[in-house]
Parts: structure tokens; C-alpha cells; sequence
């Protein structure tokens, strides 16, 4: 018998985006001017940041603003309790890529797939519920895959309906005693996250204190997804020569919160070829820290082609 929730299909969705969306992405996640073939539409090689597909589950083909609230409770999860949106945090996230994204949608048919993995009752904290979402292109009959994605929200406060605990999770920690092979640090400032959102994650968590004070977190608090995404730039700008063609794979566990106006710090090892690690391509494994504060990213990995000194593309 199959665990509450568990493969539960969402009806697809269709997701569109232009140039001018790759362009606000970079922008917002902290691409540098020597880094044009993020930020110039005209570059000879410009081209989508590799992990712009995860804001699409947000965006949709919205052109606008919409109701973040309302299209999060619009599908509740058969067998388990309603959760409540306004109370949500991300968890976890691992993307894949298959394919390069085209710079744009337009004359072609994407969607965004997804299903229920696991629905995991944390008892008193909250309750987690397990996600994969597949970016497809339909060509004819066919659903053509782009990336895919494995990611988890955290209900705050929203367990104990006598759900499945969850299975022990995977970690993969830095090596112990080792020092960084390479460290980067990104500021944020108070305008980060309202540039951020802009993306098309318009939850208000990310905007105004009231949703953060009522969930304990004192105020505003940054997208973890924005955290997420600066720091994949991070690692493949020291170690892929911001190539994009040279990341395979990025995840990373959200720890703790991070405020506008904080600066991340994230580590970075090198581990080389590792097992099961296709030919060519090496792991990295990083952990990320508020300056003076608290870790915010941990389980992080990356699998990158590795180029140095960086490439001039």
C-alpha cells in the first residue's frame, strides 16, 4: 500500500518565458558584467543561467503579477490534510540538466510536470512534502525533457496527522578537516528579494514582515531559492568559467533563513571524480553561511565541468 500523497499527478502546466526573463534572472541572481553572455541579449553566446528553469513552476506564462496565495491552495493532495501556504518554506532542492534551454519559448510548447514523491509528518515542526517536476517540451507526441528537479516545502507547524516520518535523508557533507578549495562571497542588500520575486515568485514571505513575524522569523526573510541559485553561480563562476555547458547537477538543504541586507558566504571543495560521477565531470561539494551568522545551505553538491583559468566566452 502506497504512502499518503504518493504519486499524485498535478495537472500540467504550461510555462513560457522571453529573453527579457533570462536577462531579469541573471540580474537578480548576481551575474557580473564579465559574465555578458548572461546579460546581453546580443552576446555571440548568450544564453539562459542553467538553473533559470526552476522558476518556472512559479512563473507559468504570467506576464504580470498574480496571486501567490490563491494558485498555491488552488490543488490540496488527496489523502493527507489541507496545508496551509501562507506557512511554507523551501526544504530541499536538486536540479538536473538534460538539455540546453532555448533563450526563449516562443512557437514551442513547454510544461512543467509534476508529481508527489512523499508527504513526511515531522510531527509538531511541520510536515514536508516531496516533489519532482519535469520541464518538457511537447514535439508532436512526445514529451521531450529539459530538467529535472527534486525538491521538498516545509509546512511550518503543520504536522502530526499521523503521516509516514520520511526516509533518513542522504547528506553529503564537506570533507572533515579539509581547508575550502575556493570561497565565494555574494552581499544581498534590502531590494534584493523584491528584485528577486520579480521572477515570478511573488510570495508575499519575501515582500512585507507580516507573513515572516506571524511564522517566528521576525520580519522579511530572503527566497531560499534565491540563496540557492546566487550560490550555484558561485560555484560554476570559480570552477565552470561561467560556462553553462559545464554544470550537470546542483543541489543544496535549506538551513536556516537568510534577512535582506545579509552576506553569504558559501565554501567550496573540489573531490574530484567521484563514484558513479560521469567521465569528464567532477564534484564539488560546498556549505554556505550567513557572515557572522548561521549555515543556511548545507548538503550542497554541484557536478561541474572544471576550467581554469576562466574561460572568455
Amino acid at each position: 500500500m502506497s504512502a499518503p500523497g504518493v504519486g499524485f499527478e498535478y495537472p500540467e502546466v504550461e510555462v513560457s518565458w522571453l529573453k527579457r526573463d533570462l536577462l531579469l534572472f541573471a540580474n537578480s541572481i548576481g551575474c557580473k558584467a564579465d559574465e555578458l553572455h548572461f546579460l546581453y541579449e546580443l552576446h555571440p553566446n548568450f544564453a539562459a543561467f542553467p538553473t533559470y528553469p526552476i522558476i518556472l513552476p512559479f512563473k507559468h506564462t504570467d506576464k504580470d503579477v498574480i496571486d501567490f496565495y490563491a494558485r498555491s491552495n488552488a490543488i490540496p493532495i488527496p489523502g493527507i490534510p489541507k496545508l496551509d501556504a501562507k506557512r511554507v518554506v523551501d526544504g530541499e532542492r536538486k536540479i538536473e540538466f538534460r538539455r540546453k534551454l532555448p533563450l526563449d519559448s516562443v512557437g514551442r510548447q513547454f510544461f512543467i510536470k509534476s508529481k508527489v514523491l512523499g508527504v513526511y509528518d515531522k510531527g509538531k515542526p511541520g510536515t514536508v512534502v516531496e516533489t519532482e517536476l519535469l520541464l518538457v517540451e511537447r514535439v508532436g507526441s512526445k514529451d521531450v525533457i529539459f530538467t529535472r528537479a527534486v525538491g521538498s516545502g516545509f509546512y511550518v507547524g503543520q504536522g502530526g496527522w499521523g503521516g509516514p516520518k520520511g526516509p533518513k535523508a542522504v547528506n553529503f557533507p564537506p570533507p572533515e578537516g579539509r581547508t575550502p578549495d575556493a570561497t565565494y562571497v555574494h552581499a544581498t542588500n534590502a531590494e534584493s528579494a523584491l528584485l528577486y520575486r520579480l521572477n515570478g515568485d511573488y510570495n508575499p514571505l519575501h515582500a512585507t514582515p507580516e507573513p515572516g513575524a506571524k511564522m517566528g522569523f521576525g520580519g522579511a526573510i530572503m527566497h531560499g531559492l534565491y540563496s540557492w541559485n546566487t550560490t550555484a553561480h558561485g560555484i560554476l563562476q570559480t570552477f565552470g568559467g561561467s560556462d553553462p555547458a559545464n554544470i550537470k547537477e546542483f543541489q543544496a538543504r535549506f538551513a536556516s533563513p537568510v534577512k535582506p541586507g545579509d552576506t553569504l558566504v558559501t565554501d567550496m571543495w573540489k573531490l574530484g571524480r567521484t563514484e558513479g560521477t560521469p567521465e569528464g565531470w567532477e564534484e564539488i561539494r560546498f556549505l554556505t553561511k550567513v557572515k557572522g551568522g548561521k549555515v543556511c545551505l548545507t548538503n550542497g553538491r554541484a557536478l561541474v565541468k572544471i576550467t581554469a583559468p576562466k574561460s572568455k566566452l
